[in-house]
């Protein structure tokens, strides 16, 4: 019966082609948008705009290769599947795709877990990866996705994500490989980012990986590691960073793992109107307010907000030679701030400006009115 269905095609000219669950590489089926089965690779040259009307279940995967375009309206809400491994259910975008999240205040964009009893690290998260510069090498692979970043263009764009509610996110490999709520890999200036919530993070809420985007306006709840993190000559500034709930550090700042006092560009970072406040969380002994290591870099804080329930202590140093060579040029400093009562051991930056009235993300310890759309 195989010769003869052989013998057939061949008559007919018919070219088979195999196929082979091993492959790894992008799909090259067609995209199928499915409301019940969101998952697949959306490939090049396709634009997919979801439905705001409908509820959308995450059932694996589902990535925008380069030359792909995902856009979600607003209103749009997005579930994780309650039965598959957390581990396989993220949203990725490759370098040279685009996604556009265009939620607004009224109406966000929202990206959770599809549990009964929803926890942290019900599911992955967003990845994001562009061509912007990183310290590690021009071809990283992302820890978790398992795509490529870093180039040279840190004006690089990536679409925008206005309004986005991202939460019970950071599902685990490992202690050392995990998601986030979102993850920056090597993104460009080009891209717009306004307006990020993140609730109940299983590891940090956002992170930067290199890259040179600029955020503006996040409100951090309740994540398991750091809240705010940044790390591989990210060159971005950060405006109005609202942090409440944190476990270990509020911000965790660093220039390069492996290569501490050399790799380059050194992280730029700018970190305008942040307040850090460690609301009902279980603080882990050991960590700080800021966590300044691995070289540090350059960090600029100006108008910061540090709540009295913080420890004595505002940041945590590390003693590599780059981080101390950093400290000792006067590259982390902190301009105008307010400290808890409790906070007497202010260590490492290099304190300059009023001491009191700075209220950090606009209220001090106390939701800013900018965020009121999280309630």
């Amino acid at each position: 019966m195989k010769k003869t269905f052989i013998a057939i095609t061949a008559l007919l000219g018919i070219t088979l082609t195999s196929c082979s669950s091993d492959n790894n590489g992008p799909q090259t089926s067609p995209f199928e948008l499915k409301v019940n089965d969101l998952q697949g690779d959306i490939t090049k040259g396709n634009t997919i705009t979801l439905d705001a009307t409908q509820t959308y279940t995450l059932t694996g995967g589902l990535v925008v290769r380069s030359g792909a375009t995902l856009i979600i309206p607003a209103g749009t809400t997005i579930k994780s599947s309650a039965t598959a491994d957390a581990t396989s259910l993220y949203i990725a975008v490759e370098r040279d795709a685009t996604i556009n999240i265009n939620g607004t205040a009224a109406k966000p964009v929202t990206m959770t877990s599809g549990k009964a009893n929803p926890a942290q690290s019900d599911w992955g998260g967003l990845i994001i990866c562009g061509n912007g510069k990183v310290n590690t090498g021009d071809n990283g692979t992302s820890e978790v996705g398992g795509l490529s970043y870093g180039g040279n263009d840190n004006a690089d764009s990536s679409g925008s994500i206005n309004y986005l509610k991202i939460m019970y996110t950071g599902s685990k490999f490992s202690s050392t490989k995990e998601y986030n709520g979102v993850s920056f890999f090597g993104v460009g200036s080009g891209t717009v980012v306004s307006n990020i919530y993140t609730l109940e993070s299983g590891d940090d809420a956002v992170e930067f990986f290199g890259g040179a985007v600029n955020p503006t306006n996040l409100i951090l709840i309740n994540s398991y590691d750091d809240s705010f993190d940044f790390a591989d000559g990210w060159q971005g500034t950060a405006t109005n960073v609202y942090i409440n709930g944190v476990t270990k550090g509020g911000v965790e700042g660093s220039n390069n793992e492996k290569n501490p006092s050399g790799a380059t560009p050194m992280t730029n970072a700018k970190l305008i109107n942040f307040s850090i406040i460690k609301g009902g969380a279980t603080f882990t002994a050991d960590e700080k307010s800021i966590n300044f290591k691995e070289g540090g870099g350059k960090q600029a804080y100006t108008n910061l907000y540090v709540g009295n329930d913080m420890p004595v202590a505002l940041c945590k140093l590390a003693n590599d030679a780059g981080a101390l060579a950093s400290i000792a040029a006067g590259t982390f400093t902190i301009t105008n701030y307010t400290f808890g009562t409790q906070i007497t051991d202010f260590s490492g930056p290099k304190l300059s400006g009023t001491t009191t009235g700075a209220l950090g993300a606009g209220a001090g310890a106390v939701l800013p009115t900018w965020a009121d759309w999280t309630k």
